[in-house]
């Protein structure tokens, strides 16, 4: 018996914490904190805890499946089961390069390869049906940002700062947060220091979350709220003379279009819409507005609710014209290690939007996003003949049967697929639809660094792991699929650094090098540190800016007349909602659970201990009023269509809400098994009716749902 201890980083979600694992005779037993890593001080989590079952479980995938033509599954060889699906994608693309498709979810996004490899393949076989999780989760950052225009000096980060505002955000569960948000890399420690330092913070949710528990104040306004409410406090701000007029002078143009524009958004009128006390509207505003460092962010609740954009908008508004932004002299926290160095200069950097360019989809009037196509159409894409359609779908690391807008649309489309490849941990709702279900390399078999977080630390931090576990033979990486591919096409990848030969698949770091020329630090530097490492040669400070004419652009195309429609939204002062000329009681609201990663970890002993369902929690006054008890299964039932749940009671959440864990429940029909696998909450999403017109994303919280108990 050998036993061995390996320092490396977790890679269950986002978050990347540096752990040590132990290691008996190949097998890991073992995984802890590590506590000598410079940002993450030996903190991990409970679901990073469980690498070593996830390597053990009896149900996780080993070796290729193909579906037979009973629908059963048989064990098959990797390089055959390669043969087969190439030799069936070089035909579809010669028909049509577009038919075939990748969709890349939160798993996929763990392997540092992955992402830009997938996308670079597409691009070599001419194929722009490129699809991720993110067009249906926070596209809503990236767009506001980008028609807004850029501060090339940075914003101010989360660590030293006076005031922060955490919009629908609850990193210490979510283990993720934008910057500006708590650093997810051991976010409780990250919170309780700067509130020690003297930090004030202001939470706003629906539910009294963990953070909200730590706030100085905490705006539990009614869901969907956020644009109302943003607006509101950018009128308090204009109104009473807050904002930075220096630096609104100087950069902001439109401010006073912008100061006629929320006139309507009045504190009366706001405080009544969100459902909180005008006084607090107004501390609140004040305290943020006061700062002087500060920084207001939001999280997935706002950003799947409808008005996304906009209010990912009045964000960058609300932190422009309080000045929250790094000047000439100060330093820029964290530029990101694997990038090539430019400027960081006091200026904007001018409007270009990641929308409205590039390959459009055949609905809607959609189109790529940020380099994407909106994955909310592929269903379409797939069930519409004609020109263009997809047949051909590769799925990494994700789940579109629990992530898509309404399932019994998603799931038809999968089965008119003719070639479906997922590969996939376990047998999840996807991949039993599968016609091959490939094993991938588990995150402690294979090289990693931290591409993803690269830029989201506030300190130049990297951490390069090599595998510490032998390679299952008959399983293999994302990218190296895309490698397996490309191979058998006999069409080369190209990567920013050159080529990816076909004649033998490179190695991870090869391919990581390959993706990051011009490194500030090269990859090869930060292999050779042995963890996770602060590179403090790294210190970057903002210069001055170059006498560009810049300016904010505040009222792009579209934020004037959306805010308008709001203010003629009807206000629900009956407690009664009308959606689709129907009325409904509550409004459901998505939310996150510490021990699953969205649909990953369900399979997982210690994890399924802490719960198998996705409870519809509810205030227990509500629960009373309606006559339900704790335990019951209710039909939760949205224009889009139904579910049945299990209700649960919590003081946390506000009367009228529903609150959800999304990314549960397996295909259609399992209400049987509700209390053993949840349901998914896409069954009350459309996709077609209630989205967003840039990124096609529809509204997945705050939806308008009725409640009634069930039998068993």
């Amino acid at each position: 018996m050998s036993m061995s201890t390996h320092k490396t980083f977790c890679r269950f979600c986002h978050a990347y914490c540096a752990i040590e694992v132990d290691v008996e005779d190949g097998v890991p037993v073992a995984v802890r904190g590590d506590t000598s890593d410079p940002v993450y001080s030996g903190y991990t989590c409970i679901k990073g805890r469980q690498l070593p079952d996830q390597f053990t479980n009896p149900g996780r995938v080993r070796k290729p499946l193909k579906r037979m033509p009973d629908g059963s599954y048989q064990e098959i060889d990797l390089q055959v089961a390669l043969d087969e699906i190439g030799g069936k994608v070089k035909t579809l693309l010669d028909d049509n390069p577009r038919g075939v498709a990748t969709y890349i979810g939160s798993y996929g996004f763990q392997n540092s390869a992955a992402l830009h490899i997938a996308k670079s393949w597409h691009k070599s076989v001419g194929s722009t049906s490129y699809y991720t999780s993110v067009t249906i989760d926070q596209p809503a950052k990236q767009i506001a940002w980008s028609r807004v225009g850029y501060w090339g000096g940075g914003s101010h980060s989360f660590t030293d700062a006076d005031v922060v505002m955490l919009i629908g955000n609850n990193a210490v569960v979510s283990q993720y947060s934008p910057f500006g948000g708590i650093p997810p890399f051991s976010p409780y420690k990250r919170l309780r220091d700067e509130i020690k330092k003297g930090m004030k913070v202001i939470t706003v949710d629906p539910r009294k979350t963990e953070v909200a528990n730590r706030s100085h104040i905490h705006m539990q306004i009614n869901p969907g709220k956020d644009a109302t409410l943003l607006a509101g406090m950018i009128n308090i701000i204009l109104s009473e003379g807050l904002e930075d007029t220096e630096f609104c002078n100087a950069y902001v143009q439109d401010l006073d279009s912008f100061r006629s524009l929320v006139t309507g958004y009045s504190p009366t009128y706001v405080a009544q819409q969100c459902g909180i006390p005008e006084e607090q509207l107004f501390e609140a505003t004040r305290l943020f507005a006061a700062g002087p460092r500060g920084v207001a962010s939001a999280g997935t609740g706002p950003d799947m609710a409808s008005h996304a954009v906009l209010t990912e908008h009045l964000i960058v508004v609300l932190n422009l014209i309080c000045g929250r932004v790094n000047r000439e002299g100060e330093r820029f926290p964290n530029p990101g290690m694997m990038t090539p160095e430019i400027p960081r200069r006091a200026e904007v950097i001018p409007p270009s939007p990641v929308f409205g360019i590039g390959p459009k989809s055949r609905f809607r009037g959609l189109g790529e996003v940020f380099g994407e196509m909106p994955t909310a159409t592929l269903n379409d894409e797939i069930l519409e003949d004609g020109e263009g359609q997809i047949k051909a779908l590769f799925c990494m690391g994700g789940n579109p049967m629990v992530a898509f807008p309404d399932q019994d649309k998603t799931k038809r489309a999968m089965d008119k697929l003719e070639l479906l490849v997922c590969i996939d941990i376990v047998r999840s709702a996807t991949s039993k639809l599968a016609d091959y279900i490939l094993p991938p390399t588990l995150s402690l078999e294979r090289d990693d660094v931290t591409m993803l977080t690269d830029v989201w630390y506030d300190e130049p931090y990297s951490h390069y792991t090599e595998a510490i576990l032998e390679k299952n033979p008959q399983s293999l990486e994302e990218w190296e699929f895309y490698w397996e591919m490309s191979q058998r096409l006999g069409i080369p990848i190209d990567l920013p650094g050159g080529q990816l030969g076909l004649e033998t698949c490179p190695t991870k770091f090869e391919a990581l090098e390959l993706l990051t020329p011009g490194a500030k630090v090269p990859v090869a530097d930060i292999r050779a540190k042995p963890a996770g490492h602060l590179f403090e040669q790294i210190n970057i400070t903002v210069e001055a800016g170059s006498n560009s004419n810049s300016l904010f652009q505040l009222e792009p195309d579209g934020v004037a007349e959306e805010m308008q429609e709001i203010l003629a939204e009807p206000v629900w002062t009956d407690g009664k909602i009308i959606d689709d000329d129907k009325e409904y009681s509550h409004l459901l609201i998505s939310r996150r659970l510490k021990h699953y990663f969205n649909s990953s970890g369900h399979t997982l002993p210690a994890l399924m201990a802490k719960g198998t369902t996705n409870y519809a929690y509810m205030n227990p006054s509500d629960l009373a009023e309606m006559s339900i008890e704790a335990g019951q299964l209710v039909e939760i039932s949205a224009s889009a269509g139904s579910l049945v749940g299990v209700a649960e009671a919590a003081n946390d959440v506000k009367p009228g809400t529903v609150s959800m864990a999304h990314a549960f429940g397996d295909l259609p029909g399992n209400f049987g098994d509700v209390r053993e696998v949840g349901s998914s909450t896409n069954r009350l999403v459309d996709d077609d009716r209630t989205y967003c017109k840039i990124s096609g994303m529809p509204r997945m919280s705050a939806i308008p749902v009725n409640l009634r108990v069930v039998a068993e």
